[in-house]
C-alpha cells in the first residue's frame, strides 16, 4: 500500500531563486548541507543524501519539477514514488506546493518529517546566508 504526502511551503524567495536553487548541483548541495548530483534536463538523473535518487519526468523553468524519487532503504519490488514540485508566486515570496504519491506506507511518517526537517528548514537558513 502507498501513500501521499502533500505540503505547502512559503519561503521568502522569488520562484525563480527556489527553482534553481532545486535544480544546480551546487547549491543544492549547499542548501541541504549534504552530498547532491543533479542533471537538470528531462531524463536526467539525480541523488541526495546518497540515499535518494530518480530522473526528472518534466521541468517548466521556474515552475514545476516532476521527478521520480526513491530511497535506497525501499525494497526493489516497489515502484518509484513521484515528486510534484510546483513554484508559486506568493505575497512577498513564494510558496513550494508538494505532491509526493506512491511513497510506501511504512516511510510515509519518517518521509512527510524527512521534507521538513532536511529541506525546508536547511533551504529557509540557506536562503537567509545567501542575501
Amino acid at each position: 500500500m502507498s501513500e501521499t504526502i502533500v505540503q505547502s511551503v512559503y519561503f521568502a524567495a522569488s520562484p525563480a531563486q527556489l527553482y534553481s536553487i532545486y535544480l544546480t548541483e551546487k547549491k543544492h548541495a549547499a542548501a541541504i548541507n549534504g552530498p547532491a548530483s543533479i542533471k537538470p534536463k528531462v531524463g536526467g538523473t539525480f541523488s541526495a543524501f546518497n540515499m535518494l535518487s530518480g530522473k526528472f519526468l518534466e521541468l517548466q523553468k521556474n515552475k514545476l519539477i516532476v521527478q521520480t524519487w526513491r530511497s535506497k532503504s525501499w525494497k526493489k519490488s516497489e515502484r518509484d514514488s513521484t515528486l510534484i514540485l510546483r513554484f508559486e508566486k506568493y505575497r512577498k515570496g513564494s510558496r513550494i506546493e508538494l505532491v509526493h504519491a506512491h511513497v510506501p506506507e511504512y516511510d510515509f511518517f519518517d518521509i512527510q518529517l524527512g521534507w521538513e526537517k532536511y529541506y525546508w528548514v536547511p533551504l529557509r537558513k540557506y536562503l537567509k546566508n545567501e542575501k
